[in-house]
């Protein structure tokens, strides 16, 4: 009975992760070839098609899960940044509807056709439903801020050379968004069309920082705050944070090639459990005998999975770097 629904729940562990992998192939590849057939970014494609630059700006905006005016549409502030900066286009409320529906039908499925208990129902609603999205969100929102930190350095090297060829700082701007790919191209875009419709570069930059959620950004806001209030060289402002910008990315880079083995020690670590019992289900159903039926079993797991994932949460800390 044990070796049977042991063998049974590694066969949907693996159905479950080939359908994912698959799904996120399926997009990956899907979106590349997107990239590849459109323009250069997404705003140069919406003025293509003959729209109104106002109309173009309010609806990259709203796509965005924002409002005309480049507001968080809803009061959970931190679920709107998260989905903004995710660089994910369409309703926000149709993109939570779809893992909703997927959990809930996983929930109804898994209990009424395949006989599993309520509570792995409910488990796996929760775990679809709600975790799933939030991870998604936050892996899109990771990548897209790495393409942007290294786009970042290159478009302000190109605003410093307009500048000093004698073009006024929105012209500048304008030619980042034309000839940068996305993001960086869309989003420069955009803080040139809210310049051109009234805003001051400072409360456009920062409204950029909000929607990419990359830290260099920041930096850039708070000089042109000062530069702003107190005068001084643009071009040199800019320059150096591209310098200093760069200087951060080459740091980053060669941290993560140095703590490559120690990331890697800890994955094979903390998945070793897990395909050992595997293994040992499929090879030699019997090896853990009636073990199974201690009144101690669950305890035991509980206590070792709880110090299993504070070792993990301690091998992350040591590997990754936040500077």
């Amino acid at each position: 009975m044990f070796s049977g629904q042991t063998l049974l729940y590694f066969i949907y562990v693996l159905a479950a992760a080939s359908v994912i992998l698959a799904a996120e192939s399926f997009y990956l590849s899907f979106a590349s070839s997107r990239a590849r057939s459109g323009v250069i970014n997404r705003r140069l494609k919406r003025l293509g098609e003959d729209v109104p630059a106002e109309e173009s700006l309010q609806g990259l905006l709203q796509e965005r899960g924002l409002t005309a005016s480049g507001d968080f549409i809803f009061g959970a502030i931190a679920l709107n940044r998260l989905y903004t900066q995710s660089g994910i286009t369409g309703n926000p409320l149709a993109f939570a509807a779809v893992f909703l529906l997927a959990g809930l039908v996983l929930a109804l499925v898994l209990p009424l056709l395949l006989g599993f208990s309520t509570v792995v129902a409910v488990i796996s609603f929760l775990s679809i439903g709600l975790v799933l999205p939030l991870l998604v969100l936050r892996r899109a929102r990771d990548k897209r801020i790495q393409r942007f930190a290294a786009q970042l350095p290159d478009a302000l090297d190109m605003i410093v050379r307009s500048l000093r060829a004698g073009h006024p700082t929105t012209v500048a701007i304008g030619l980042v968004a034309r000839e940068m790919p996305d993001p960086l191209g869309t989003e420069f875009g955009i803080v040139s069309d809210e310049i051109t419709f009234g805003l001051s570069l400072e409360q456009a930059v920062r409204k950029l920082s909000e929607r990419v959620g990359f830290e260099g950004l920041h930096l850039l806001s708070v000089s042109l705050s000062i530069q702003a209030k107190t005068g001084g060289n643009l071009t040199e402002i800019l320059s150096n944070l591209s310098s200093v910008l760069r200087e951060r990315r080459k740091l980053r880079m060669k941290i993560r090639a140095l703590s490559a083995e120690g990331r890697m020690s800890a994955w094979i670590i903390s998945l070793f459990p897990f395909l050992m019992f595997g293994i040992l289900a499929i090879a030699a159903p019997s090896f853990y005998g009636d073990v199974w039926g201690s009144p101690i079993v669950v305890p035991v797991f509980v206590i070792f999975g709880l110090w299993a994932l504070l070792g993990d949460i301690i091998m992350y800390r040591m590997v990754n770097f936040d500077f």
